[in-house]
């Protein structure tokens, strides 16, 4: 899932607050002991099946917008992002299977979500599709960096694993600024594209958890060391700002 490094982007700042904290409760614990909670092994199944479907859905979106690039070398680019998103998609499929779950049974409560997100938000040139995987899929990956924070440690691992940038964020940022740099009327539209990317985005995390009780109760608190209302707040309040600080990073206004 593409979401900024650490040099250039925001995108790492909360869950790297959370990583200089010594875990505790659940997140000091590893998988074996961990999904020995019923409740606690469904929401991670949940969160993996989520997971594992939208870095499958990125591997089919970035193959198809690369048919949308103006050279070979931004279609080279794009297709070797691809491939780095199924490969994401295999780690999670068989991360599942090895705990005994069907991958496809995972994946399937949210399928409807997520293809309807995409078609919501269906590019329609080039630049639109830079700035959606930039923009649109950071914000996905910020919300699951904040989730991950209270996973066991192998679970977290994992996920912080595929939440690693592709090298979409510096292509995307080069891109689109050299794009505005050209002509100056791109940046209203993609600016205006962009906040519909962010309350899509924010809508579809929402929807995907409050659809799903065993993700719903780990988030408030009812299985392992959840958020507390306040913090759902707090955690929203960091996502936006890290968009805010993308939006700038590309030469747009939030």
């Amino acid at each position: 899932m593409e979401t900024p490094d650490n040099a250039a982007q925001p995108g790492h700042d909360a869950a790297d607050a959370g990583a200089a904290e010594t875990p505790t409760g659940v997140a000091a614990q590893d998988w074996a002991k961990a999904s020995a909670d019923p409740q606690y092994r469904a929401a991670v199944v949940d969160l993996l099946g989520a997971l594992a479907y939208g870095e499958l859905a990125a591997f089919e979106r970035l193959a198809e917008d690369a048919k949308l690039a103006p050279t070979l070398a931004d279609k080279a680019e794009l297709a070797k992002m691809a491939s780095a998103e199924f490969h994401h998609f295999e780690q999670l499929r068989d991360r599942l299977a090895a705990v005994g779950e069907e991958p496809t049974e995972a994946m399937d409560p949210f399928v409807a979500a997520l293809d309807g997100f995409h078609r919501q938000t269906a590019p329609s040139d080039w630049l639109e599709g830079l700035v959606k995987a930039y923009v649109g899929d950071s914000i996905a990956s910020d919300f699951y960096r904040e989730v991950a924070a209270r996973l066991d440690g192998d679970t977290r691992r994992l996920v912080l694993g595929v939440l690693d940038d592709t090298g979409h964020a510096s292509f995307a940022v080069e891109k689109v600024r050299a794009a505005i740099e050209a002509d100056p009327r791109v940046g209203g539209r993609l600016a205006l594209w962009a906040r519909r990317l962010m309350g899509e985005a924010l809508s579809q995390s929402q929807r995907v958890v409050a659809d799903r009780d065993a993700l719903s109760t780990m988030l408030v608190g009812g299985v392992a060391d959840g958020f507390d209302l306040a913090e759902v707040g707090r955690m929203f309040s960091r996502i936006t700002e890290a968009h805010t600080k993308r939006m700038a990073a590309l030469g747009l206004a939030a």
